[in-house]
């Protein structure tokens, strides 16, 4: 008597399959494999369920053990409701059913197909296969239109918001600030803000016992269950500072969202790739903001110029912000080697090429000079503020309208030249149009005309754009000023330069070459930049 297949009932569901409701469902998939199963009079071994897994990926877990089970000998007949259930890619799916199962001796069997190994695959079947990924490649399409449209609009697609934020009850596809949370955030930047790097914050963290995003998640949505339900106590606060960093990065805290940063390699594939930042897409304003604009932006300044500790552990509190005046490349520190040793700073640029190649000059200055000018000069700003703010903030808005005054003036006039220009070169190329249209010029020339207008076109609309941006940013408040005044006050009257008082007052510092006045006298021009308010002094 022939022994019955030992057979494997195969059952796979993927998110968009449940559009088409209960006719592909597990449980009706369970209920057509295992009538069909106890009619040929199979032995079911086991059944192979992958719920919510696309056809294309054949990494799926439960088809995974299905092949472990063929390896093994306890499986000789595989049995699937249709070709689509058991695979939508066709090289993987011929691989499969026409070299893999006839080595193995498995009989495969796909029910509403009538297609049986025993009897011999109709022709017919790779077009179904190819038919079969077709339709995943459209899907695939019509669900990145739909969600880039979702994008566009400022809707929420992800899964969990970041910390800081929860799901809005009243409105789908939108976040809110989370009044819970949105305190870690503003703790994680202000202390970022004042220098602080991402180990030190998070260590701080760790140290208050601030609960980390994971937990968070895991206490509100259940993820990462498994990573603490038996963790130890301690788990719970234990931050990196990779977790801290990526929070300092994310600009869903200013109000914007960025999607595409990660893609899939393909529609067949389930592997991530990182995306460079033109593919970004970013959509500014989909929702309220935790973290003020010019914070953040200080705070990526920071992790950009970030201070690393020197060879004898101490911090170069000057890092990142002085600047040479003339080729714009950051100042290197080093120390002589006389019997009475001093540290100086040189222009990058001028150490890595030297002045014969003429790139430009050392622009040296000798750190205790510097020290003590930038040192005074904060002394000076704190005792005005201490004496009288409001004339101070006087003093800050005129200073800053009469620089603004001279820069708009003259960026306003580009502008309106290039507003000009860009109108001259619509009506030309309309011109050109309708003279090939009228038949006045060939199309070979129409291609040329139009290729080099359009070409113009981008560049001079391109040139408007950054104009307008330039003046807008040029536009200082009395806002600005108070802030400043503000950050000025907190510090009473210094008697020391640390890396977290220059990097809260001071965006950047400009070293001009020295200037030989009389023999044996050098000048040296130092300019400060403050944040908020620009060169004052």
């Amino acid at each position: 008597m022939k022994q019955p297949y030992n057979t494997a009932l195969y059952m796979r569901l993927s998110c968009d399959d449940e559009n088409y409701g209960d006719s592909v469902s597990i449980e009706t998939q369970r209920l057509v494999l295992t009538a069909f199963a106890r009619e040929q009079g199979f032995f079911i071994v086991d059944e192979y369920v992958d719920d919510g897994w696309s056809g294309t990926n054949f990494e799926r877990p439960g088809f995974q053990r299905m092949l472990k089970d063929i390896e093994d000998g306890r499986v000789n007949c595989v049995v699937v409701k249709d070709l689509s259930r058991f695979g939508r890619e066709h090289v993987m799916m011929g691989y499969y059913l026409e070299f893999y199962f006839p080595e193995k001796r498995i009989r495969f069997i796909s029910i509403t197909d009538n297609e049986d190994t025993e009897k011999g695959l109709s022709d017919i079947v790779p077009v179904k296969n190819l038919f079969n990924e077709f339709f995943a490649r459209d899907t695939s399409r019509k669900v990145k239109a739909a969600l880039r449209a979702k994008h566009a609009a400022g809707e929420f697609t992800g899964t969990h918001p970041r910390i800081g934020y929860k799901k809005d009850p009243e409105r789908k596809n939108r976040i809110i600030i989370d009044e819970e949370t949105r305190w870690i955030v503003e703790m994680i930047f202000d202390m970022a803000a004042h220098g602080a790097g991402s180990k030190k914050i998070a260590k701080e963290l760790t140290m208050q016992k601030v609960p980390t995003p994971g937990y968070l998640d895991y206490q509100r949505y259940g993820t990462f269950a498994n990573a603490y339900r038996d963790a130890p106590p301690e788990k719970t606060y234990t931050w990196t500072s990779n977790t801290v960093s990526s929070i300092l990065k994310d600009e869903t805290y200013i109000g914007n969202t960025i999607h595409y940063r990660i893609t899939n390699v393909s529609y067949k594939s389930k592997k991530h790739r990182v995306n460079s930042q033109d593919v970004w897409f970013r959509v500014e304003g989909t929702h309220e903001p935790i973290v003020d604009k010019d914070e953040f932006w200080q705070v990526q300044e920071q992790i950009t110029n970030r201070r690393r500790p020197m060879k004898n552990q101490t911090i170069q509190i000057f890092s990142g912000l002085l600047k040479c005046a003339d080729c714009g490349k950051h100042m290197a520190l080093f120390q002589t080697t006389q019997k009475v040793p001093y540290r100086y700073f040189n222009c990058n640029t001028y150490r890595m090429y030297g002045k014969s190649a003429g790139a430009c000059t050392s622009h040296a200055i000798r750190y205790d000079v510097l020290y003590q000018y930038v040192l005074s000069r904060i002394q000076h700003w704190t005792y005005q503020a201490r004496q009288d703010d409001q004339s101070l903030l006087e003093k800050l808005v005129n200073a800053t309208s009469q620089e603004q005054k001279a820069s708009s003036r003259k960026w306003a006039a580009e502008l309106k030249k290039a507003e000009k220009r860009k109108e001259e070169l619509d009506r030309r190329f309309m011109k050109v149009y309708e003279d090939w249209t009228d038949g006045r010029i060939s199309e070979s020339n129409f291609r040329m005309l139009s290729q080099k207008y359009q070409a113009e076109q981008q560049e001079t609309e391109a040139k408007i754009e950054h104009l307008k941006a330039s003046i807008a940013a040029e536009k200082q408040t009395a806002a600005d000023a108070e802030k400043w005044i503000r950050l000025i006050k907190k510090y009473g009257t210094p008697t020391e330069l640390t890396a977290e008082l220059l990097n809260t007052l001071i965006e950047k510092i400009l070293i001009h070459e020295p200037v030989k006045v009389m023999k044996g006298l050098k000048e040296q021009e130092i300019e400060i930049f403050y944040r908020f308010v620009g060169k004052i002094d």
